[in-house]
């Protein structure tokens, strides 16, 4: 069975009404977590402690569904061979 990794990250938006992040360099890695549930809780905890600051927003990123397990690996996945 493959991983379904999640990352959660979030940080300042420009306006709350996009996701656009104000500051790149600034954005808030919460970590790479192995199932939804792990990374729902990580998000939800983040989310959470700045619930005060409506220009502040946090996402889950579905890391699994950017690979296809059945196509050839990258050339940079084979380096590490």
């Amino acid at each position: 069975m493959a991983q379904r990794l999640h990352l959660v990250f979030g940080g300042e938006l420009v306006d709350p009404s996009k996701t656009q992040f104000k500051d790149v360099e600034n954005i808030d890695i919460v970590g790479m977590f192995p199932d939804y549930q792990s990374a729902y809780d990580a998000w939800k905890s983040a989310a959470q402690r700045t619930v005060d600051n409506a220009h502040t927003r946090y996402f889950i990123a579905h890391i699994h569904r950017l690979r296809d397990e059945e196509l050839a690996a990258s050339s940079t996945e084979e380096l590490g061979d």
